[in-house]
């Protein structure tokens, strides 16, 4: 079996790649500019290329059809029209990554499927991403396109660690508030459900569906089973690096408020998303995928991801004190605020 990837070198991409190559024995192509050839394994054929360069995509695939062709890097709909005109002709099969962010915030139940509403007044991201999946259900149904439709939700690997509000370097530096002993700001109270998916977990639904008939004009959502609070979340990551975790819960519409000015996307990334109670049911793709399951628990994953951040300094500890100096502030108004009642 041969597929092709259009990114390959991220999060999600990296463990597909890995599982397809070293325990499913796919030919597997990636195109992408080049810029991550440290994570790409040995056996994979690299597609040195600008996706939205048209005419050299073409010139460069002109002889090659591949069974799957998987687009990771597709967020607006003129991404998708160009992967249908480059690409309608040269697969059995087209895999596009959605998000799970698309579902109808809140939804009437806390219990999702695939065929919960997609409708996300919060966040452009997810608009873009029905969108793109509305584009392409009319193209399997107009005319056989064979699109398959994947919605991931929190999925991470061992160089990031699942957190909620944070600013525009990652999680290094809530990892250091805790490290220090500071208060971290928690989104809420802390009692709303969340799911975390390791990125080798994922990677066997993904490689599942590719080259299933089955998947086929299908969307399915790809998440692990386990369902924790953001209060445990963050007591699991408290726990990891044996510190005390001081939490300071506030409310989503607060950090939305004050954050969205600063550049923090709040509205979209909680209220459009994490701040919201979600419970998977990934019935339907176990049907599909008989393997799926989840076998990297969180405080395995956090542990994992943990050590690998604390030991490459350069890479992972990205400082924020723009973003440090903006939880203090909120934390000391809060609190000032709590006085003058």
């Amino acid at each position: 079996m041969k597929a092709l990837l259009i990114g390959g070198t991220g999060t999600i991409s990296t463990a597909i790649v890995n599982r397809l190559v070293k325990e499913l024995d796919w030919e597997v192509w990636i195109l992408n500019r080049g810029n991550r050839n440290d994570v790409v394994p040995k056996g994979v054929h690299q597609i040195i290329a600008d996706i939205n360069d048209e005419a050299g995509v073409t010139e460069k695939i002109k002889d090659m059809y591949f069974d799957a062709i998987c687009e990771f890097i597709g967020f607006h709909v003129s991404h998708v029209e160009r992967d249908y005109r480059l690409f309608k002709d040269k697969t059995r099969q087209y895999i596009y990554i959605s998000s799970a962010s698309a579902y109808h915030k809140p939804a009437a139940s806390y219990i999702i499927t695939e065929g919960t509403t997609l409708a996300n007044p919060y966040w452009q991201y997810s608009r873009d991403k029905i969108a793109c999946e509305e584009f392409l259900m009319k193209k399997y149904r107009e005319e056989g396109f064979p699109i398959t439709i994947v919605r991931p939700s929190h999925t991470y690997d061992e160089r990031n660690i699942p957190i909620g509000a944070h600013g525009k370097n990652g999680s290094w530096q809530v990892i250091k508030r805790m490290m220090e002993g500071k208060p971290v700001i928690v989104q809420g109270d802390g009692s709303s459900l969340w799911t975390l998916t390791f990125n080798t977990d994922f990677a066997i639904g993904f490689t599942g569906l590719m080259g299933n008939r089955h998947a086929i004009g299908e969307a399915f959502q790809i998440t692990g089973d386990e369902v924790l609070t953001w209060d445990q979340i963050y007591q699991t990551i408290a726990d990891a690096l044996e510190v005390k975790l001081n939490a300071y819960h506030v409310a989503t519409d607060y950090l939305a408020a004050v954050g969205d000015k600063y550049g923090y996307d709040f509205t979209g990334g909680l209220k459009g998303d994490k701040s919201v109670s979600v419970v998977f049911d990934n019935s339907k793709l176990k049907r599909a995928v008989p393997d799926m399951r989840t076998t990297v628990r969180f405080d395995q994953g956090v542990r994992i991801a943990l050590n690998y951040i604390l030991t490459h300094p350069e890479e992972c500890q990205k400082e924020d004190p723009e973003f440090d100096a903006w939880c203090d502030r909120v934390i000391e108004t809060l609190e000032e605020s709590k006085s003058k009642i």
